[in-house]
Parts: C-alpha cells; structure tokens; sequence
C-alpha cells in the first residue's frame, strides 16, 4: 500500500470514529464512544505509517 493509500484510510477511520464518539456521546451508549476512539486511534496510526514511508522514500531516494 502506497503512503497515500494509507494517509487516505487513516483520515477516513479518524474522521468515522469521530462521528461514532459524536452519535454514542448523543445516545449516551458508551460501547459507540469506544468503537470510535479505537477507530479514530486506528486512523491516527494508519496516518503515521504513511508518514514513515514517506521518511523511508526520502532517505532511499537521496542514497
């Protein structure tokens, strides 16, 4: 998966698990407001990788 791919996939499971907090603080349902921070968690970290292969790709290319 190209670092873009996983930037991509990581700002749309951020943004998601966003919205499940919103809807499970709104419903008061506290299983919903986890579910979204581990996804949002899951897209902070899908963001991340996608930053190292970038870093990776800058150290290869200049070799």
């Amino acid at each position: 998966m190209s670092s873009t791919t996983d930037k991509i996939k990581g700002m749309a499971n951020e943004a998601m698990g966003n919205v499940k907090q919103g809807v499970g603080k709104a419903l008061d349902n506290k299983e919903l407001q986890a579910k979204g921070k581990m996804q949002e968690l899951k897209g902070e970290g899908q963001q991340l990788k996608g930053d190292a292969k970038d870093g990776i790709k800058k150290v290869v290319d200049r070799a």
